[in-house]
């Protein structure tokens, strides 16, 4: 089995948490830097014409931009001519794929009430409304999954499954997944004509690791099964360093680390 991805690429929220615990205030130049030391290709962000610019003078290109939107509201509140077609403009012109829309939480963050079997539904119209109004642009719609509850996540899922348009994909978040109780295996396994995007991070419960390698989620077998459905997109980390789960390595190290992990397994399935 051949898989040809895009490359690595990695989310910022874990960046800045790192950074946070150990005092730091980098600037954008030494953040990039420093995702360009840990052996990625490109980064999810919103791709400013600053921020763009500063991410390719380190060698990075852009994979995708993150939109958070409270998916079960009515469309017309979620104003995508501010909220999102800005930034997938920008993302467009800076050359990235993924549009990567999140489901917020129903009642806020921290709270996460459970939403209804119509706000799942309005969230896969909504979802299909943006994928149509972001076409023209090249862009690949995705939906990420952020609940950590088993009913909101697999309510999420519906959304794109059963109420979404076709051309609406999956960002598969495997620890939120995991956290959840879903199993993002089989996500895969029963909905490979959706899997479009992934946010990479390992799990011993709710508590993340400190890299791929080690955890409850089988990152080899999850190779495999990329491989087997012939999935060419990105592989974006999202590692988390949290003071629970003690990092004892840098958040360059553990980047260099799980992609070198991956790589390595790639190699062994061609």
């Amino acid at each position: 089995m051949i898989m040809n991805i895009k490359g690595f690429s990695t989310g910022m929220y874990g960046w800045h948490e790192r950074y946070g615990m150990d005092g730091k205030e980098p600037t954008w130049e030494e953040i990039f830097r420093d995702c360009a030391e840990s052996g990625v290709d490109a980064v999810e962000i919103d791709p400013t014409p600053e921020l763009a610019a500063a991410a390719k003078a380190c060698g990075l290109t852009i994979s995708g931009t993150y939109v958070g939107l409270a998916l079960h509201e009515p469309f017309e509140a979620l104003d995508i001519e501010a909220s999102v077609l800005p930034a997938a403009r920008r993302l467009a012109e800076a050359g990235g794929s993924d549009l990567v829309i999140n489901a917020d939480p129903k009642g806020g963050w921290g709270i996460a009430e459970l939403k209804t079997e119509e706000e799942f539904k309005r969230q896969g119209d909504n979802l299909s409304r943006i994928e149509a109004a972001v076409r023209p642009l090249g862009l690949k719609v995705s939906l990420h999954n952020h609940a950590a509850d088993k009913h909101n996540a697999e309510g999420d899922l519906r959304s794109v499954i059963d109420y979404s348009s076709p051309e609406v994909g999956l960002c598969i978040d495997m620890g939120w997944a995991h956290v959840a109780g879903c199993d993002p295996i089989e996500w895969i396994r029963r909905y490979p004509e959706r899997v479009a995007a992934f946010h990479l991070r390992n799990q011993m419960g709710a508590i993340p690791t400190e890299d791929l390698l080690e955890g409850e989620i089988d990152m080899r077998l999850l190779m495999e099964e990329l491989a087997a459905i012939g999935y060419q997109g990105w592989l974006a980390f999202e590692l988390w360093h949290r003071d629970d789960n003690h990092p004892e390595r840098t958040m360059v190290e553990d980047v260099r680390r799980s992609a070198e992990y991956l790589k390595q397994c790639i190699k062994e399935l061609a």
